[in-house]
């Protein structure tokens, strides 16, 4: 068996333990030894980080020929309208090409911890929503999608990689679980649930 971290990335935490200055890194969290960031997740952004011990599996998880779906939670600016939401699903056009058709959808604001520092909040513009799923790791992707739109992200959390979720874990803390590289089947990675959760940590 191989073994995953599942680590929910505050605000402001570089993906990443090396320390090049007084920003926090995985270090400042993770102790286990021989683990390593499968993929990135910008500094600005939250949520889901997956680490592992095993260099095949990193390579499985962040690689974008194994298209592993990723889902967000995107706070934009402005009350986000089907015409944006359908341009994102078709595709958008940014300065390094089209992007693939994503899953998106407006939702209710989620039940979720406060970031601190809080979003700046201004009182003439509202705020919405939505969910979003893409299978490509462009830089800052996300971001970029909802600003040709016209709804600019205020707030972005990374809920979901492949069958893992956030479900269960504060900023901060990180669960470790087994899995089995044969099992992890295109249909697997599209959505199944996981299991064999084991350990739950926060920063102390």
């Amino acid at each position: 068996m191989s073994k995953i971290l599942l680590f929910n990335k505050p605000f402001d935490v570089l993906s990443q333990f090396r320390k090049t200055s007084d920003t926090d890194t995985l270090s400042d969290f993770i102790k286990e030894p021989d683990f390593y960031p499968a993929g990135r997740l910008d500094k600005d952004s939250e949520g889901l980080l997956l680490l592992t011990n095993d260099g095949e599996l990193q390579h499985q998880i962040s690689h974008p020929l194994f298209k592993m779906p990723k889902t967000y939670w995107v706070q934009v600016e402005g009350d986000i309208d089907d015409p944006a939401i359908e341009q994102l699903q078709s595709g958008i056009q940014l300065k390094d090409g089209l992007t693939k058709p994503a899953k998106a959808s407006k939702m209710a604001e989620p039940n979720i911890w406060t970031r601190e520092p809080p979003i700046r909040y201004r009182v003439s513009i509202p705020d919405s929503w939505l969910s979003l799923t893409i299978t490509e790791g462009r830089n800052r992707q996300v971001r970029r999608m909802t600003a040709a739109t016209g709804f600019p992200t205020l707030r972005l959390i990374r809920y979901q990689i492949g069958p893992w979720t956030l479900d269960g874990l504060e900023p901060g803390q990180w669960r470790m679980i087994d899995v089995d590289k044969t099992e992890l089947k295109s249909d697997q990675i599209a959505g199944k649930s996981s299991h064999h959760r084991r350990r739950s940590h926060r920063k102390r």
